[in-house]
């Protein structure tokens, strides 16, 4: 196993600083059981890597669908360093899985391409509730760790 030197170290825990960061997370209700425990482990996440709880704004959308209104209006508001986007869609028996996930996810990007803001994209799009029930934790905090270390690379490239 290869061991990082103390510069390295640094680096990562430079680059995972979430003090002083505003951060807003908008979540889907739809499949609520899964989107709340991403935001439970995204939210314990920015904690963990030092996003003050008063600099987190959690705002919660019916779907999937409805999520990237809300990162408009919070990329328009200029007040945020970073965004973070929470749904889970499960594929059924309708091309409504496919619809979903693909139109999601272009407007994440899009918006945060625009805005010229990360978004740390945590739509899961999985094909049965077991593998959502699997990857909700670590997607979470994935979600935090990339709206943290996106935001410090953004604020050093300025």
């Amino acid at each position: 196993m290869k061991h990082a030197n103390q510069g390295e170290l640094a680096a990562d825990d430079a680059r995972l600083d979430g003090r002083s960061l505003s951060i807003g997370i908008v979540q889907a209700r739809f499949n609520a059981d899964i989107t709340d425990a991403l935001a439970t482990a995204c939210k314990d996440e920015l904690r963990a890597l030092g996003v003050p709880d008063a600099q987190v704004q959690h705002v919660t959308v019916p779907g999937a669908l409805e999520v990237p209104v809300a990162l408009q209006a919070m990329a328009a508001a200029r007040r945020y360093d970073a965004l973070i986007a929470l749904g889970c869609i499960v594929r059924g028996e309708t091309y409504h899985f496919e619809l979903v996930a693909n139109e999601s996810g272009a407007s994440v990007s899009r918006i945060a391409l625009d805005h010229r803001i990360p978004i740390a994209n945590a739509i899961l799009t999985t094909e049965n509730m077991e593998q959502a029930i699997a990857r909700q934790t670590d997607k979470g905090r994935d979600a935090a760790r990339v709206a943290v270390e996106m935001a410090r690379l953004l604020e050093h490239i300025k």
